[in-house]
């Protein structure tokens, strides 16, 4: 589980829904929104003002800084882009970073509208070269 603060809960609730994620309403409300990725992992989004509940810490501005990196596995190349494809419909922006394509490993970014850089990665095991 990861907890992001947003600036607009109903924005960023569309865009995660849009990039394949799913809103457990028993654990939202007005400040905060569960997403459901897996049954191993979810996003809970958090307002700027819920969020200065829990810490005097500024909140970094995502757009200006790099803290961390989310990356989800994604079964193919074609799942890779349709989630940057539908995030990017819903005000993401796509690739922010460079694609990466080595071949055996395909990858794509988006920039969730408050910054924060999510990666799907798609890895093909079989055709990985051999490491030394």
């Amino acid at each position: 589980m990861v907890s992001l603060p947003v600036t607009n809960l109903a924005r960023s609730i569309e865009f995660y829904q849009a990039i394949g994620l799913s809103k457990n309403a028993q654990f939202s409300d007005q400040a905060v929104a569960c997403m459901v990725l897996s049954d191993e992992f979810s996003v809970i989004l958090i307002t700027h003002e819920k969020w200065s509940e829990f810490t005097p810490r500024l909140i970094p501005d995502a757009k200006k800084t790099a803290q961390f990196g989310l990356i989800v596995s994604k079964p193919n190349r074609d799942a890779v882009n349709i989630m940057i494809e539908s995030g990017q419909k819903a005000g993401g922006k796509a690739d922010p970073n460079p694609v990466e394509d080595h071949g055996f490993m395909f990858g794509r970014s988006i920039e969730d509208p408050d910054g924060h850089i999510w990666e799907a990665k798609w890895f093909d095991m079989a055709a990985m070269p051999a490491s030394n």
